[in-house]
């Protein structure tokens, strides 16, 4: 193809996009009381946080009241942050977040969201054929968890029962990430993931 510029000039070259700003500079711009950083900061790391608050409650509300709990308790503790060298944003709003959801449970915990009560009878079949037809004996705990009952019968577990299940089974999270998030020691999340299996079996033979 010909070139129709003419000779002796040059064709300008766009300029290159500015790269985004890294999580830690956006904080220490926060930190600087530029707000327009922390915005940066909520905008990237929201939908996160609202996926873990949905794994524990059901209503859209509480969901926002989690995310926005969760984001001021970060704004506040930022010096933590920084002064701890976390591996990421990510993870530190993630633990935060998670923290957030097991205090709201501990609240809630004489009120539960749901009960054996309200699972359908429909349901309540499904799940006895599924559990009585288990002749392989495989996870039980981690099927129940990844389908729709799951809120009903999690509902009856203590808050820290939940809390565990949840990170293993919906998560995926180690032993390890589960102690770093919760601050417990890595002795007391194996004891209490053995417990919060336990209790959730005690719910599913109710349908047996």
């Amino acid at each position: 193809m010909a070139d129709n510029s003419e000779p002796g000039t040059m064709q300008a070259e766009a300029p290159a996009a500015a790269p985004e700003p890294s999580e830690m500079e956006l904080v220490t711009r926060t930190r600087e009381g530029e707000e327009a950083a922390f915005e940066e900061l909520f905008n990237r790391h929201k939908r996160r946080v609202a996926l873990l608050a949905g794994r524990f409650f059901r209503q859209r509300e509480q969901v926002e009241e989690i995310v926005q709990e969760s984001f001021t308790k970060a704004y506040f503790a930022l010096n933590d942050f920084a002064n701890q060298q976390e591996n990421s944003f990510a993870s530190w709003i993630a633990r935060i977040a998670f923290n957030t959801c097991y205090d709201e449970l501990r609240r809630l915990k004489r009120r539960p969201e749901g009960s054996l009560s309200e699972v359908s009878e429909e349901e309540s079949a499904w799940l006895a054929e599924q559990l009585l037809a288990d002749t392989r004996q495989r996870d039980i705990e981690s099927a129940a968890i990844t389908r729709d009952l799951a809120d009903k019968l999690l509902a009856r577990l203590s808050p820290e029962d939940r809390l565990v299940l949840v990170m293993l089974e919906a998560e995926g999270m180690s032993v390890a990430e589960i102690a770093q998030a919760t601050r417990w020691s890595v002795s007391k999340v194996k004891v209490r993931a053995h417990r919060a299996r336990a209790a959730l079996r005690r719910v599913l033979n109710r349908f047996l």
